[in-house]
Parts: structure tokens; C-alpha cells; sequence
């Protein structure tokens, strides 16, 4: 098997997951680093010392990070300049003229990522059907002199009907690219669809994220030569990996890079069991410290969207469909004007972080909630190295019922662990039922730090009868990043009539869309799919489908039909328009397959716990110590370096072949995991 590492780099920690040529799943964890390829060097090396090998027996290198989501979250990204059309300079303002807050009349939109000061506009004029006014070369060279002097650091242009009629955008960005020596980000490049903000926008981020992703990649790669490793090949927000130069050259596709590398590694971790439980997919669970993500896997392929934002900023581009909502183990517990307890979105953070860290934390998060309900002990060393302050934790919890009118620390606990509990089925409702799909059917894969200490909660709040923990649950982006496909998307806009589109055009679209996708995959045989972006006349949004080639208009139609009633609860007999074409390069890579081996000797002792206001004696396990096929009935907890799962009572958990706990109720459905005889 190939030698291949795998490097998710997070808030607090970096997460690493390598196979050797002995298909043993080794993990490493290591405090991120503010150059984060410092840490992902330092966290190879690790992992590498543990598994007894040079890194430069190292063939394939992964990687998911968060330098895209970072500088749009924390507003650092490169000072940026906007070219558009003469007449269109405040479109990035304007927007679709909706209030965050429809109510509330002091909510504010976030401020624009370049400001009015740095947006330049040119007198031309293309439209669909071609160039009405040419741009001048002249004031094109005369505005890249005014940006030279406003030391712009990169440059987005977007012009009106670009997506179609690319010819002035192009000329504007060539002759930008001859005379300044920074980055220019091209809309007609970027994003060739129709709506001029989202197009826009879309533009601004890649031209503001470029230069940070230019550098990051760049540093990394040039550490990880200097070790003998490969080129790392990064994660995109589609869930798929692309080259380094893909990267650089599109930063915009890696806005979501690392909770797309955890849905695939949800998914590849879950299929085994899946299969056997006859599930129809996986709602993925990724509770971390500052947020949880959850999202929607079906028939093996996660669900995407292109049509996204990050605080505020819209992005259109193609990405794993991830609901995320500020409640992870560092979010903070407080009471609101109305005596009501809430949980997040403020965080605690790496530093000082929940009190129980020690570090001087003196608001109460949901760790210290699950360390003062027992879930995690003061002996439990989070992340292999962190040991916890009980009595911070229990001090923190006193204070929040006394604000909260409640009788002890353990109440004020309760209530955290079901308000968080509250908000996290709440998102996974939003991306099941308030889609068309009922919860109960699926199974629930829970990953990140904190996702197994609560999944049961939420499984039972749903009633889901199979919760997946896979073996390395507390680094799953990181093993995501093992096996993860390469994935190049491509989109166009052709506007027509379902009715009227021409096959032999929308052949050709797709076709020089496959190309353009084709031409940046590094593997010897992918494979092409195309789909298109459909609708009811009228209607402001679409929903995609799969299409074949010879393009058949019927068949189109007809799987759109069947996509909007699952959607939306009904179909028309209205005339349905083409919108855009899609065409995606996708190369598989061989599925690693790693042994669990366990000695059996898992019992290290118990702990008192509460659930739901009872208290119980709980055994407490040593999880990776757990035999294949055994049984371990709750209450019980099981420990690991990198997260814990608490298996409440009248549920049980039994070992897979491959290390994956499966929980369920007693006396839920059977799967082939109950063929367990050795019970704990």
C-alpha cells in the first residue's frame, strides 16, 4: 500500500493521520501554529516517529487548512482593488438588497471586503450577445498606475455579462497582469454564471485569499521538499482534492477545505456499517471546539451546494452542503436578559479556553458542563497531553446557576449539555426534514473532539437508531484526507427554454466544460460527469441534475420533476428553463483499509455520571483497547487520546472489524455488529 499522511490543521490542534505500507492507521495531534505549515511539518514528524519511518518514504501527501476561512472570518486578507463596469461600482453594497435581520432595524450587512475607495470602474460594455463597447487599452494602463499607487495587494475584475461575453474582462486582466505585480482574479475564470453580486462577490474572495493562499502553499511545499515529502495536495470545498497549483490558482474553492475533509472521512468511515444496516446514508456530525458542522450523505455522495456564505460574504461556488452553528466544547454557557440558558455563539477559544483547561478560563463552556456531569474525567487527557481542573470546572457551573436560578452545578450542567443538544438537532432537521428527508432512516456518524460525547443525546432526540463513531473519530478530517477523490468542477450559463436548448450546443458547452476540468487532474484515467442547473420559469433558484450525453431534454426534464418534489413537496406543469451546464473530472483513489487489533484488556475503572438528572456508576474503557465484536453495554465511557464517547444506559455499543463503535438503543434494529458474543 502506499505510504500516505493526511493533515487537517484546526483552531487549537493540527491533525494528522498516516498509513504505512503496514496498513496501520497511525494519528498525531500537535498544537497548530500561527505559520500553520509549522505545525503540519511538526505533526508529520510525529506521526512518522510513532510509525517507525522517514518522512520521505512519504508518497502522497493531503491537506486540509483554514488560511481561506481565517482571513475572511478575521477580515486579514490582502488589500484588495475591484475593476468593474462604469455604473456598477456599489453592486458588492447593494447586494440583493435583503436585510440580515428583517426585524431588526440596527442590524447592519457586514462591511464589504473592498471598499468603495479601492472599487475603479472602466467605460465598456459587453452584453449576451457580444462586445457593444470595447475597453480602451489606454485607460486600462491608466488605471493600473492609479492602483499601483494605492498599493492594492490584489485585483478582482468583474464585469457586467463577462460570464458570457468574456472578451473586454479578459483584455483588462491581461493587460492588469502586464503592469502590476500582483495577483488578478477574472470573474469569466472564477465563476461563469449570470448574477452580477454573486459573481461579483465570488471574484472579490478569490482575488482577497489569493495572495494568503499563494504564500502558505508555497512556504509548505517548500518545507515539506526539505524533508523529502511531496507537494501537498489540498483539499476544496467540493469534497474533493485538487494539485497545488489548482489551489493557487482558484483560492476561492478553499473556502470550506477542512469540514469537507471530515464529511468524506465520515462517509468512507461509515460505509462498511451503512451497508450492513441497510442505511440509505449518514448524517454526519462534527462537533469541535468552536462550532459544530453536520451535513447530508447519500447513496455515497455527500450533498453539495453552490450557493453559500461565510459571516456574511456570499460565495457561489461548488461546495459540500455543511450546516454549521456556533456550538462546539469551547462555546460559552450564559443566561440571557429573559433568565432563559444559552449556549454560544462566543467561544472560550485555544486560549484561555473552558476553565477546566487551567489556563485561566472563567466563563463555563460545554466541557466544562461534560466534565462536571462526569462524561470527561479530571483524569482524562484531552489530546493525549491536556490533564483538566475539575474544581474550575464545578466553580464555573456554580456561578451559571446562580445567574440561571438553578440548585446546584450539576443542573446548570444539564441544562448546557440539552441546549447544545437542542441547537445540534435543530441543524440536522434543517438539512434532513426541512429537505425532504426523514432522519430516522439515516444513520448518525459522530466525529471531532466533543461529537461522541453527545451524539446519543441527539440520535435519540431524533430518533435515530444507529450512531457510527469511527476508530480515529477525534482526527476524522484528517483520515478523510487518506483517500479522498480528486474532483475538478466546472460550470457555464446557458440561458434557454428546456424546450429549445439546441443538443448539439449544450454538447459542445459540456464538452469544452470537461476540458477546461480535465486539464487540471493529475490522474491517469478520470471520469467526466455533467449536470445542469434547471427551473420553472419564473422562479429565482435552481436545482441541479444529472444529464447524459447525447443531451436528452425529456430525460432532463423529468429527473427535474422528481428533484423539485422531493425538494419542495410538489411539482408544476410549468415550463422549465435550462439555466447552467456543469461538467466535473472526478479520479478515484484506492480505499485504505487499515487492522484494528485490540488486546481486550479496555476496563481502566468507573466514574460517577448523570444523565437526565439520575446518577449512575458508569464503566469507564479504554476504546481502542476494545476487541472487534465486543459489546459494551451503558452506561459507560470510552476514552481516547482524541475524543471520548458516552454511551448513556439502555444503549449499547459494539466494536466493528474495523474499530468502528456502532451505538444504538437496546433493543433497536439488528445489524451484522450484533453478532457480538463478548460482552463488556
Amino acid at each position: 500500500m502506499t505510504t500516505r499522511v493526511g493533515v487537517d490543521v484546526g483552531g487549537t490542534f493540527t491533525d494528522v493521520t498516516l498509513v504505512a505500507g503496514s496498513e496501520t492507521l497511525v494519528t498525531a495531534k500537535v498544537p497548530s501554529t500561527a505559520d500553520q505549515s509549522e505545525g503540519v511539518i511538526a505533526g508529520i514528524e510525529k506521526a512518522c516517529a510513532e510509525a517507525g519511518i522517514d518522512p520521505a518514504a512519504i508518497e502522497e501527501f493531503s491537506h486540509a487548512m483554514t488560511v481561506s476561512t481565517n482571513a475572511l472570518l478575521e477580515r486579514s486578507g490582502a488589500r484588495t482593488a475591484l475593476v468593474t463596469t462604469e455604473g456598477f461600482r456599489d453592486v458588492l453594497e447593494i447586494g440583493r438588497q435583503n436585510r440580515p435581520a428583517l426585524y431588526d432595524l440596527h442590524d447592519e450587512k457586514p462591511e464589504p471586503l473592498v471598499p468603495r475607495s479601492r472599487r475603479y470602474e472602466l467605460p465598456e460594455r459587453a452584453t449576451p450577445d457580444g462586445i457593444e463597447r470595447p475597453v480602451d487599452p489606454a485607460a486600462v494602463r491608466e488605471l493600473a498606475a492609479t492602483l499601483r499607487e494605492a498599493d492594492v495587494e490584489s485585483v478582482a475584475v468583474a464585469l457586467l455579462h463577462a460570464y458570457v461575453t468574456p472578451d473586454n474582462e479578459r483584455a483588462v486582466a491581461e493587460i492588469l497582469r502586464e503592469e502590476l505585480d500582483v495577483p488578478v482574479s477574472a470573474s469569466h475564470a472564477v465563476l461563469s454564471e449570470f448574477r452580477e453580486f454573486e459573481r461579483t462577490s465570488t471574484t472579490v474572495v478569490d482575488a482577497y485569499v489569493t495572495p494568503a493562499i499563494d504564500r502558505y502553499v508555497g512556504r509548505l511545499s517548500e518545507r515539506a521538499a526539505a524533508e523529502g515529502i511531496p507537494e501537498p495536495r489540498i483539499m476544496q470545498s467540493n469534497g474533493g482534492i485538487a494539485s497545488a497549483d489548482t489551489v493557487r490558482n482558484h483560492a476561492v474553492g478553499t473556502a470550506l477545505s477542512g469540514p469537507a475533509a471530515g464529511v468524506v472521512g465520515a462517509d468512507r468511515a461509515a460505509r462498511a456499517v451503512g451497508a450492513a444496516e441497510d442505511l440509505p446514508g449518514v448524517v454526519t456530525f462534527d462537533m469541535g471546539g468552536t462550532s459544530s458542522d453536520v451535513s447530508l450523505v447519500r447513496d455515497g455522495d455527500a450533498e453539495r451546494t453552490t450557493d453559500t456564505d461565510i459571516d456574511g460574504i456570499p460565495i457561489r461556488t461548488p461546495m459540500v452542503d455543511i450546516n454549521t452553528i456556533g456550538s462546539g466544547g469551547g462555546s460559552i454557557a450564559w443566561v440571557d436578559a429573559g433568565g432563559a440558558l444559552r449556549v454560544g455563539p462566543r467561544s472560550a477559544g485555544a486560549d484561555p479556553g473552558p476553565a477546566c483547561y487551567g489556563n485561566g478560563g472563567a466563563q463555563p463552556t460545554v466541557t466544562d458542563a461534560n466534565v462536571v456531569l462526569g462524561y470527561v474525567g479530571g483524569s482524562t487527557a484531552l489530546g493525549g497531553e491536556l490533564s483538566l481542573d475539575v474544581a474550575a470546572a464545578e466553580a464555573v457551573l456554580e456561578d451559571l446557576a446562580d445567574d440561571a436560578g438553578l440548585e446546584s452545578a450539576t443542573a446548570a450542567a444539564r441544562g448546557v449539555y440539552r441546549v447544545a443538544n437542542a441547537k445540534m438537532t435543530r441543524a440536522i432537521r434543517e438539512i434532513t426534514v426541512e429537505r425532504g428527508f426523514d432522519p430516522r432512516e439515516f444513520g448518525l456518524v459522530a466525529f471531532g473532539g466533543a461529537g461522541p460525547m453527545h451524539a446519543a443525546g441527539v440520535a435519540d432526540d431524533l430518533d435515530i437508531e444507529a450512531v457510527i463513531v469511527p476508530v480515529a473519530s477525534g482526527v476524522l478530517s484528517a483520515y478523510g484526507l487518506l483517500d479522498a477523490d480528486e474532483r475538478y468542477d466546472r460550470v457555464r450559463t446557458h440561458l434557454t427554454r428546456l424546450d429549445d436548448a439546441d443538443p448539439d450546443r449544450v454538447a459542445e458547452t459540456v464538452t469544452d466544460l470537461a476540458h477546461d476540468a480535465l486539464a487540471e487532474s493529475t490522474a491517469a484515467d478520470p471520469t467526466v460527469e455533467y449536470e445542469a442547473d434547471l427551473r420553472y420559469a419564473g422562479q429565482s433558484f435552481e436545482l441541479t441534475v444529472p444529464v447524459d450525453l447525447p443531451f436528452d431534454s425529456d430525460a432532463a426534464r423529468s429527473r427535474f420533476h422528481a428533484e423539485h418534489e422531493r425538494t419542495h413537496g410538489y411539482r408544476m406543469d410549468a415550463t422549465v428553463e435550462l439555466v447552467n451546464l456543469r461538467a466535473t473530472a472526478r479520479a478515484s483513489r484506492s480505499v485504505v483499509e487499515t487492522r484494528y487489533d485490540a488486546d481486550g484488556d479496555s476496563l481502566v475503572g468507573t466514574r460517577t455520571v448523570d444523565f437526565d438528572g439520575e446518577t449512575h456508576e458508569a464503566a469507564v474503557h479504554d476504546r481502542l483497547a476494545l476487541p472487534a465484536e465486543a459489546t459494551v453495554e451503558g452506561p459507560a465511557v470510552l476514552e481516547q487520546a482524541e475524543s471520548t464517547t458516552v454511551v448513556p444506559p439502555a444503549w449499547t455499543a459494539t466494536v466493528w472489524h474495523n474499530g468502528a463503535l456502532v451505538i444504538r438503543p437496546r433493543g433497536a434494529g439488528a445489524g451484522a455488529a450484533d453478532a457480538s458474543e463478548d460482552t463488556l
